[in-house]
């Protein structure tokens, strides 16, 4: 069993799927979290299932970033997680995709990464530590047809990892990244309707692993739990796929 009671979150791109359920999973283990996400109602229902603090977000902008961060030390009085998860996807070829929808991948998937990370890194290093976990894919350790900004995006996200847990493990912060496989999320369908396939083919094509099964949120969320708790205290730099051996 792990405990995360007293232990003070920031989840972003909490208003549904992968964010929405660790948020669920951090508070119910006893953590307090501030809900960062762009989408105010949804974010608004999150905070009020989990007892959380909303901050609308547009993780690409410094200034939103600058508004949770204050909410957390405000509120909390510090942070002891920070789970940067907000991410979008544009399906398509390096021949087809836009400059705009380019920037704006890399904006949300690896910029907010930045922009957050630095905001938290000097008090958790002077309150003697903390967790730090990025959401990658599986597209960010192989690549994928028809994605070639998220893989991009992914894969940065994914030695970004490794580079933070170098930089700031001696001041006892843990850099870690989950990289879920297909999950049962919004993101999934948009990604059908953007291929413009059924979301039912789209979902069954998923299945396709050795579990059989695509992901639910909870299951990375657990995951995300795990590395906030003490249980995890040894593990900084870790890579780990939630994805039903997808990637085996």
């Amino acid at each position: 069993m792990i405990s995360l009671d007293g232990k003070r979150a920031i989840v972003t791109g909490a208003a549904a799927g992968i964010g929405r359920a660790t948020a669920q999973v951090l508070a119910e283990l006893g953590a307090r979290v501030v809900i960062a996400d762009i989408d105010a109602d949804g974010g608004e229902q999150t905070a009020k299932d989990t007892g959380g603090t909303f901050v609308r977000c547009d993780v690409s902008r410094r200034a939103d970033c600058e508004a949770v961060a204050a909410a957390a030390r405000e509120r909390f009085g510090g942070v002891d997680l920070l789970f940067n998860n907000a991410g979008v996807i544009r399906r398509s070829t390096v021949c087809d995709i836009t400059e705009d929808d380019w920037d704006l991948v890399m904006a949300v998937n690896v910029r907010s990464v930045l922009l957050l990370s630095r905001l938290v890194i000097p008090g958790m290093a002077a309150q003697g530590g903390g967790s730090i976990v990025n959401t990658g894919s599986g597209w960010g350790i192989s690549g994928g047809a028809r994605a070639v900004s998220y893989c991009a995006s992914k894969g940065a996200v994914v030695n970004m990892t490794r580079a933070m847990a170098i930089d700031h493990g001696p001041d006892n912060i843990r850099v870690n990244c989950v990289c879920p496989g297909d999950t049962a999320t919004g993101m999934l369908a948009d990604e059908a309707r953007q291929l413009g396939e059924s979301a039912d083919g789209f979902y069954a094509d998923a299945a396709d692993r050795p579990l059989g099964r695509i992901g639910q949120p909870r299951d990375i969320a657990q995951t995300v739990a795990f590395l906030a708790s003490d249980a995890s205290a040894f593990i900084s730099g870790a890579i780990i796929p939630v994805d039903g051996a997808g990637t085996a």
